[in-house]
């Protein structure tokens, strides 16, 4: 009697676990801390993108290359998480390739964008202006003296020698204009050097060439201020930087995204999102320093060689606090906080391939498993109705809990349904007829043998079992292997199963046993449909 009580909680509680864990999937009003245990669709059911990134360590030592790509990985991993894609699929291909699967994301460029951001953040400081104009002025006459290294200049030199000498009827030859082909492509304004819309492109181009680079003056550098996605086709400004890096993104304790008020006297920040930082207590004390020792400075914060503020330093700055501001949305803002408590990656990525999966091949998708599921239940349904009667209609009801209970514990475990997945759930509905099947034919055996209907259970039972055992724990251990070196939909299959197999297992042997002893066989009956 103890031994029936026991099984009788034990279906109870599989019984409760089941309904709580599918409820949200056929009442969407439940409450908001039920409702979120809800079944998470992967990439080929749901939609989203994935992304092939190829990671370059052709600047990195060979030892330090060989950890660049896991490192990598893990920084990705943390900034989609704070992004907050559910179940992303991040492995590593090769020795420098990552395959990222983002399900369910709408936001496609924010979050490729998220993805390959550097992230090399660094404080440094502004040149003053007639410092500035010295190192432009030797940048012309490097470029000047190089021009054929850059075809783009080169072409539009040309084309300003042709008007001049057109407008002034002298030899092309003989024209100066007084500042150099490049400074041609920006002029000068109160803190700063201003790049009309129409030389952006270029002097982008230029700045990331490494044959420019060369031809700027050791100790400097040049760069553009962030683009304003609200006015993307304004004026850019050009910044002379010190290369020194005073401080960088290894000093930075955390950033988070604030909201300046409405009355703030700060144009920058009154009513706009910005990213407010706090150092590391060794980088307070330099951003301290830095500060007292350049009042009246500028001091950029540059994050992947691009000017997102350079605020006037008006006093000493104690306490390691700062602010970036940019003309930010609030999907920019809070991007850029997550790449910056993050960290920066080890080695540059850049895609190499992309795919975006819409929602409607994953609808397609989900009815195309959808339907093979019910044809291959319907089919198991009729067959163990048929040749078993009323053992079959029992094995048939727990049948439909088996696969419920599945659902449940891939929701409870938070893990992702994927089209594998569903594969595994039909393997599933096959391994636990199965199990039924060799107990019924085992107690046909008995009762062809002259034993009583509870005599012929308790014997099958007992003979079929460990055959049962032994066929679900060899098919379990192929699902841990699958699971522990395979990637992506493998280990989505190898979870979905083994959650099958455990699940067929308690179906086959505690609940259809219990129907068995309590509701079909009796002391005094005579006989046994099956």
């Amino acid at each position: 009697m103890k031994k029936f009580s026991w099984r009788g909680l034990s279906i109870i509680i599989f019984i409760c676990v089941t309904a709580f864990y599918l409820a949200p999937l056929a009442f969407p009003g439940l409450p908001e801390w039920w409702a979120k245990n809800k079944l998470k669709l992967g990439l080929d059911l749901r939609g989203g993108m994935q992304i092939l990134l190829e990671v370059d360590t052709s600047e990195l030592s060979v030892a330090d290359a060989r950890g660049a790509v896991d490192q990598n990985i893990k920084i990705i991993r943390e900034r989609i998480d704070q992004f907050g894609v559910a179940e992303p699929s991040i492995q590593k291909l090769g020795e420098d390739r990552i395959l990222v699967q983002l399900p369910g994301v709408s936001d496609f460029a924010a979050a490729e964008n998220l993805i390959k951001k550097t992230a090399m953040l660094e404080f440094k400081l502004v040149s003053p202006m007639d410092e500035a104009k010295r190192v432009l002025d030797a940048i012309d006459v490097n470029v000047d003296n190089n021009l054929s290294m850059f075809p783009a200049l080169l072409e539009l030199d040309k084309k300003d020698r042709k008007i001049l000498a057109g407008a002034d009827s002298v030899a092309a030859d003989t024209i100066k204009t007084g500042d150099g082909i490049f400074s041609s492509l920006f002029r000068p304004g109160d803190r700063e050097y201003e790049v009309q819309f129409d030389n952006v492109r270029l002097v982008q181009d230029l700045i990331a060439d490494s044959l420019f680079q060369a031809l700027v003056p050791a100790g400097w550098q040049i760069a553009l201020n962030k683009i304003d996605t609200q006015t993307p086709r304004a004026d850019r400004s050009l910044y002379v930087l010190s290369s020194a890096v005073e401080l960088s993104g290894a000093d930075l304790a955390k950033a988070k995204v604030e909201y300046g008020s409405a009355s703030s006297t700060d144009p920058r920040i009154a009513n706009k999102p910005y990213i407010s930082i706090e150092m590391k207590r060794d980088g307070a004390r330099k951003f301290e320093k830095v500060t007292a020792d350049n009042v009246g400075k500028s001091l950029a914060i540059v994050l992947d060689g691009v000017v997102y503020s350079a605020p006037n330093i008006q006093e000493r700055i104690s306490g390691g606090r700062a602010q970036i501001t940019g003309q930010f949305t609030s999907a920019e803002a809070n991007e850029l906080s997550i790449v910056l408590n993050t960290g920066n990656l080890i080695a540059p990525i850049k895609p190499a391939s992309t795919s975006i999966i819409g929602a409607t091949l994953g609808s397609d998708s989900i009815r195309s498993g959808s339907l093979a599921g019910i044809i291959g239940l319907i089919a198991v349904v009729f067959f163990m109705l048929i040749y078993y009667k009323l053992a079959g209609f029992i094995a048939d009801f727990v049948l439909v809990f088996n696969v419920g209970f599945i659902l449940a514990m891939l929701t409870a475990f938070g893990a992702t349904l994927t089209l594998p997945g569903i594969a595994g759930i039909i393997l599933t509905i096959g391994m636990a007829v199965d199990a039924n099947v060799l107990i019924f034919e085992r107690i046909r055996e008995e009762l062809d043998g002259g034993k009583t209907p509870r005599s012929a259970v308790d014997a099958g039972y007992k003979r079929a079992v460990i055959t049962v055992w032994d066929a679900n724990l060899t098919t379990l251990i192929a699902a841990a292997v699958l699971y522990q070196f395979g990637t992506g939909p493998i280990r989505g299959f190898a979870v979905t199963l083994a959650i099958g197999i455990i699940g067929s297992m308690f179906c086959a042997i505690v609940f259809v046993r219990s129907i068995f002893d309590n509701f079909v066989v009796t002391g005094t009956k005579k006989t046994l449909s099956i």
